[in-house]
């Protein structure tokens, strides 16, 4: 996380010429690609003067897991149960015996498997094209990372991030993108980065267990251990949610629950770390911090978030647990404050720009069985990157050919949607959704989930 502090000011709201927009980028769009007008960000030092953009309750859809060996089930064996970590925990512990998930795209393919499984439920109990009719309802499919980094890009300084997103079916799917250079970058880091790293996921092993309110007790290691990190397993949920008139499909790892999990979000408990708060500056950077931590479970409909504070060398110190929607007031007045209505807002017009941009273009026509998407003369897939630039704004840019075959990465793609998604889903249902006459909400998969609105 972006431990910097926010600069006193910010760029006036409003459009520059394009020539200075232009020597601004980092790295300048290819002439080859389509470009759009840069989407400026709102002003961050003042009030939002429009209503605010409301943001519907999350409901939870379905759960998954990812097991050691990475294989995706549609089963709960990865949750964990909060319980409190031991006085003084060391988060150093199990360090080198870390089992740290190579580094890889963020496909949606996890997510898109949730997809699927939803439609095909809802196909089953009302009636064939049920399935599609909901999908095409839906105007963002994405992960939380994705949309976390969308709505808080009013208030980054620092990082730069690359997405690809395509538009089909009335729907727009979003990854993050990420080049061979990126992906080595992040899979190479320097000692101490990856120590800090490794502070995080130690935190977690130390407040999780494999049964409510019982810490783990394991031959060999300290009480309340929670076992050895391994970044392959995680526990997922795919919730449904609307962001101003944007109904929006979004799936993230939640890392345990209070108590017991009955298919709602109501017990959902994220877990964080931080630095002691020793004088103004470290407060000043955690408040920071909180926008994104608060964003992050708000989109998930976590209740709940709790920090371990730390020392340099990884003691935990003190733990605090603060409730996500109360965040936005610890805040509130004092200099540099963070607005969650001014992400929001910032968020629907974003994606309304989006989908109005993107829908504006033909969508991709069926590329022969087996052969990529980018084989002819003309990409068959339309892909778009979108580039959020720090003080900036999101520029768009279609991809040429070249482009689509690099985010396709030799594999069996249309564009960022895998093939067996566009031929099972996208190409097949969405049609047959389009005339039928069922409800436009599906039922929940599990058992005890909350009731469609």
């Amino acid at each position: 996380m972006n431990n910097l502090k926010r600069k006193a000011s910010r760029s006036p709201q409003g459009s520059k010429p394009p020539k200075q927009r232009q020597a601004l980028d980092p790295e300048p769009i290819s002439p080859s690609r389509t470009t759009c007008p840069t989407l400026s960000y709102p002003n961050t030092r003042s009030s939002p003067t429009s209503q605010p953009v409301p943001f519907q309750q999350p409901t939870g859809l379905l759960t998954f897991s990812y097991t050691p060996q990475r294989v995706l089930e549609f089963t709960d064996s990865a949750l964990r149960y909060y319980v409190d970590p031991p006085p003084g925990a060391d988060l150093r512990y199990g360090y080198d015996r870390w089992i740290k998930r190579t580094e890889e795209r963020t496909r949606l393919d996890g997510l898109l498997r949730a997809v699927e499984r939803v439609m095909s439920k809802a196909d089953a109990s009302l009636g064939p094209g049920s399935g599609g009719k909901w999908l095409k309802d839906i105007s963002v499919v994405t992960w939380r990372g994705i949309m976390t980094k969308i709505l808080t890009a009013p208030y980054e300084e620092r990082d730069r991030c690359e997405l690809n997103a395509m538009y089909v079916g009335d729907t727009l799917y979003i990854e993050e993108h990420l080049s061979d250079a990126r992906l080595h970058e992040k899979g190479d880091l320097a000692p101490k980065q990856r120590q800090m790293t490794y502070y995080g996921y130690s935190f977690e092993s130390w407040c999780t267990s494999s049964k409510p309110g019982v810490p783990e007790r394991a031959d060999g290691h300290p009480i309340g251990w929670g076992g050895d990190v391994d970044t392959n397993v995680q526990w997922c949920n795919v919730i449904k949610t609307k962001l101003g008139d944007n109904r929006l499909i979004i799936g993230g790892e939640v890392d345990c629950v209070r108590d017991k999990f009955n298919g709602r979000t109501d017990t959902f408990v994220e877990l964080k770390t931080s630095m002691s708060i020793r004088n103004a500056g470290d407060e000043a950077r955690f408040e920071t911090k909180m926008l994104k931590f608060y964003m992050q479970s708000f989109l998930l409909g976590v209740p709940e978030i709790v920090v371990g504070f730390r020392t340099p060398t990884g003691r935990i110190t003190t733990t605090q647990s603060f409730k996500t929607v109360q965040l936005p007031r610890l805040v509130r007045g004092k200099p540099g404050a963070w607005d969650p209505q001014i992400c929001f807002s910032w968020g629907q017009q974003f994606l309304t720009t989006l989908k109005s941009t993107l829908s504006a273009s033909p969508e991709p026509t069926e590329a022969p069985r087996g052969e990529s998407s980018s084989s002819s003369s003309e990409p068959l897939a339309r892909v778009w990157r979108i580039v959020l630039a720090p003080g900036e704004g999101a520029k768009v840019s279609l991809l040429d050919e070249t482009g689509v075959k690099e985010v396709e990465a030799g594999e069996d793609r249309v564009g960022i949607l895998p093939r067996w998604f566009y031929d099972q889903v996208v190409g097949k249902n969405v049609e047959a959704g389009a005339v039928a006459s069922a409800p436009s909400e599906p039922p929940v998969v599990h058992s005890g989930a909350m009731t469609n609105e």
